[in-house]
């Protein structure tokens, strides 16, 4: 994971802690580790706790997507390892030789962990903190962690009977999930809708039923502004920059206050989907402009300057300078990464002339469109001078 300066770890005043955790899972013994970013003055941890699966690729994409939300809100994430330590082996054999981390072990570790976490023995790294909450989240692969995780959830306790978890969020998926007892918010994206994998599961309330899915209009199933494999581009249709952290962690916000305070997340419209790729070449529904209708509503989509579309896919033929992760594993990973993310065609000035008349205009709606969606509940205040920017950059 890499932030930029002035929008890292430092700059919150946060710091990185990695510990090892060592036990017994599906009989068998094993010793992994986990990664704890927490602010560097305890008086300013808010008590919650956002737990996930280390990625294969290596990255804990969720405190990743919400960061800056996160971190200004005091947030402590925590990374658990619960794969094979083949490729921590391999970058640092003197630290991670003895870690041992086999098959069907995942879900046991992840109870065992969030447990140590909660509780006041000695060997916790978070005791004396006041843990209120912890969920557990995931991006693509481990949100899949996420959802096999899920049946465990409601067998493994705590010695009170309480969950370990007590929320979860997978995104970038389409699962139907299967119930549980505490509050859960999906997020799949435009390209599990346009696979024809979006979930079918109906938002609910009540006990039992504490679940609601969110889509949000012109997100990607990779965070393509953010991630630096992404620079320089090396996809064949024009990358998106779309922030995808600004609405996760709209997402997080509400699964918080779901769970710690009781406040009802609001209900969502879902994508807009007319299985006619004739009209389009998408079977999701697009308006005049070529963005998806539906979903939860942005700046992106309702004051647009561009086209959000998917799929993208690897430049024919493949560029001649890509970011050293894509140089080190060649074509194959520069195709999937494209394949990943979504396009963005930018609106040209005669478009966007017609559309507004002249930038002073256009940025004044968009923030009056984002201070909407900000009491409506779909925009955050601490993104507010991103989206403003990308809106400053736009040219007539």
């Amino acid at each position: 994971m890499e932030l930029k300066p002035g929008d890292d770890l430092a700059h919150f005043g946060y710091v990185t802690k990695e510990y090892f955790v060592s036990g017994t899972a599906n009989g068998q013994p094993y010793k992994t580790r986990i990664v704890i970013r927490k602010t560097s003055d305890n008086s300013k941890f808010s008590g919650l706790v956002l737990a996930e699966s280390m990625h294969p690729s290596g990255n804990p994409w969720m405190f990743h997507f919400t960061h800056r939300y996160s971190m200004t809100e005091g947030h402590i994430g925590l990374e658990i390892l619960t794969t094979t330590p083949a490729g921590l082996a391999e970058a640092n054999p003197d630290r991670y030789k003895d870690l041992v981390v086999g098959q069907g072990q995942a879900n046991e570790i992840i109870a065992q962990v969030g447990a140590l976490l909660k509780s006041k023995q000695p060997s916790n790294p978070l005791v004396g903190l006041p843990i209120r909450k912890m969920v557990l989240a995931g991006s693509s692969a481990s949100a899949a962690v996420v959802v096999n995780f899920l049946p465990t959830s409601v067998v493994q306790r705590l010695a009170d009977m309480k969950p370990i978890y007590d929320g979860f969020m997978p995104t970038s998926n389409g699962t139907n999930l299967r119930k549980v007892d505490v509050p859960m918010i999906q997020v799949p994206t435009m390209r599990e809708v346009f696979q024809g994998f979006g979930p079918t599961r109906v938002d609910g309330d009540a006990s039992g039923d504490q679940f609601r899915t969110y889509e949000f209009a012109g997100m990607a199933h990779i965070d393509s502004r953010d991630a630096v494999a992404y620079y320089p581009d090396p996809c064949k249709l024009p990358i998106s920059r779309y922030p995808l952290a600004a609405y996760m962690s709209v997402a997080l916000n509400h699964l918080w206050q779901w769970i710690d305070k009781g406040t009802l997340p609001p209900h969502a419209d879902r994508f807009y989907v007319d299985y006619n790729t004739a009209n389009d070449d998408s079977l999701l529904a697009l308006d005049d402009v070529g963005n998806v209708r539906g979903g939860i509503r942005t700046t992106y989509v309702d004051v647009p300057a561009a086209k959000f579309g998917v799929p993208n896919s690897g430049s024919e033929p493949p560029i001649k300078n890509p970011h050293p992760f894509i140089a080190a594993r060649g074509e194959a990973a520069q195709n999937q990464l494209c394949g990943l993310a979504n396009y963005q065609i930018n609106f040209t000035p005669e478009q966007l002339r017609k559309l507004y008349k002249d930038k002073k205009s256009y940025v004044a709606r968009v923030k009056q469109r984002y201070d909407e969606l900000v009491k409506e509940g779909w925009a955050l205040p601490v993104y507010r001078p991103v989206i403003l920017e990308d809106a400053a950059k736009v040219s007539f």
